[in-house]
Parts: structure tokens; sequence; C-alpha cells
């Protein structure tokens, strides 16, 4: 693959995360309004800045180009002392899919994870989102949890 760089989101990223994170939520047949792209993105920038409790972003560059990103958070967890982080967004671009991108990506997070002492990474998908779950089946542990959301 050609020269792959993974760094954290920059206030000039924000037309490129902004067509990633699009592309995300439209794998997913979702949309958000435009507050919560700006505050989205902002979130992102202050807690790389280092603000507790704010979401993190990373960007994965090819060859300069934009062609990942991944959200995560890091929580207190009641089972544990240290924090836990939580990976919620993980996009590659599909012509860069099947380059190893999505798994540099998670494994830049457990980087970060590790750097904070948190040692627990986790994240969910969709049932059937077999490409992505195929990649998740080497690189992490299915767990039998189940999501509730409030009705």
């Amino acid at each position: 693959m050609s020269d792959i760089t993974i760094r954290y989101l920059e206030s000039g990223d924000e037309a490129e995360w902004r067509r990633l994170w699009t592309g995300y939520l439209e794998f997913y047949e979702s949309a958000v309004p435009e507050a919560v792209y700006r505050s989205s993105f902002d979130r992102m920038l202050q807690g790389n800045a280092g603000v507790p409790n704010e979401y993190r972003g990373l960007l994965a560059l090819v060859d300069g180009k934009p062609a990942g990103l991944v959200h995560y958070l890091f929580h207190r967890h009641g089972w544990k002392i240290e924090n836990c982080c939580y990976l919620q967004d993980l996009y590659v671009d599909p012509a860069f899919r099947g380059t190893g991108l999505g798994r540099a990506l998670i494994e830049a997070v457990y980087e970060k994870a590790d750097q904070e002492g948190c040692p627990a990474v986790y994240w969910m998908t969709q049932e059937f989102n077999h490409t992505a779950r195929q990649l998740y089946d080497r690189i992490g542990v299915l767990t039998p949890f189940i999501k509730y959301n409030r009705s």
C-alpha cells in the first residue's frame, strides 16, 4: 500500500471529514442535521486538544488524501477503575477498502487507549455488516450482548 498516515482531526479537515462521515451515515441509511455535523466536529477538535469527556477523531491519509476516519470516546465504567474506550464510528472510503486501512484505524484507537491507561476498547456494528465483521472477528472478540434503546 501507499504511504499511510493516521493523525488527529484538525480544523482544516472539516470538508473531507464531512465527506467521509456522510459516507458512513449513508451506509447505515441515516442522516444528521447540519447542527450535528458542526457540533460533532467541534467536539472532536476539543477532545483531541485534551478536553475530558469529549469525543476524539482520527483521520487516515493515504498519500496525503483523506481515506478513512474513526471516532472514539473515553468514559467511566462502574466495574473498573480505569476508563473504557468506545469506538463509535469507523469508515474507510470504498476505494481503499481491503487495504488494511480499517485495521490500522482500529489499532490506532488501541494505541491511544493504551496511552491513556485504558485497556478496554469496544464497539458495535449491525449484524448485516458482514464485510466489516470479517475484520472485527480478527481484531476483536464478539460478545453475547444485545443492545436495547429507550422506546
